[in-house]
């Protein structure tokens, strides 16, 4: 299995980013120490990031596990037509027989 760059942890977004989100409005209220509002939000936003990176992988994987369903079947298809093929034991004489 192999992973993408995509499936890397989401990168954390500081407090001046998220002021600079917000209108106006919100970023004087934010200034006025509404830190509990914001830190919610915060680990709100986090939160979804990773539960979007948390699908993201759980798709990989079942389609990894997918694939490798796949390839099992082929191989034993291929150890099932392999073993039809052989013929059975031959009966070889030993030499104290002889």
């Amino acid at each position: 299995m192999f992973t993408s760059p995509s499936t890397a942890p989401p990168r954390s977004i500081s407090k001046s980013e998220y002021y600079s989100s917000l209108p106006w409005f919100r970023r004087c209220l934010a200034m006025l120490n509404w830190r509990p509002v914001v830190d919610y939000e915060l680990r709100e936003i986090e939160f979804e990031k990773r539960r979007i990176a948390h699908e993201q992988r759980m798709k990989e994987l079942e389609s990894d596990i997918a694939r490798l369903n796949e390839l099992n079947s082929k191989i034993d298809t291929l150890f099932s037509s392999c073993s039809t093929k052989l013929s059975p034991h031959q009966n070889i004489p030993n030499n104290s027989e002889a």
